[in-house]
């Protein structure tokens, strides 16, 4: 954590989020995290629902190029991520989903 931080460091994001919740109340509830470590980011996460991502994603005008795409968890964990610059804080947008064929996809010994 930020040495001296208090929650007026963490303003920016929290801003964000009220204006969030203000302008996009109908849309998917996500996790949110804030961090004192990265005090102007606001990071929201949604899980085993791509859809609420790209709901967001639009909602945001994130462009879909922009999305970057991995897995986690061996290759069981699909994972997307997008970034975007919101009212003065970096808005991190995230989605977890599992990834539907991985057993069958997979050789076991």
């Amino acid at each position: 954590m930020s040495d001296g931080l208090t929650l007026d460091g963490l303003a920016v994001p929290l801003r964000v989020l009220r204006l969030l919740a203000t302008d996009f109340g109908h849309l998917p509830a996500p996790a949110v995290h804030l961090s004192g470590i990265f005090p102007n980011r606001l990071e929201l996460s949604l899980h085993d629902d791509l859809a609420e991502f790209e709901t967001w994603r639009d909602a945001l005008g994130i462009a879909p190029d922009a999305v970057k795409h991995s897995t986690q968890s061996d290759g069981r964990t699909r994972v997307l991520k997008a970034s975007v610059e919101y009212a003065g804080a970096e808005l991190e947008l995230v989605a977890y989903a599992r990834v539907p064929d991985y057993v069958r996809s997979r050789k076991w010994a």
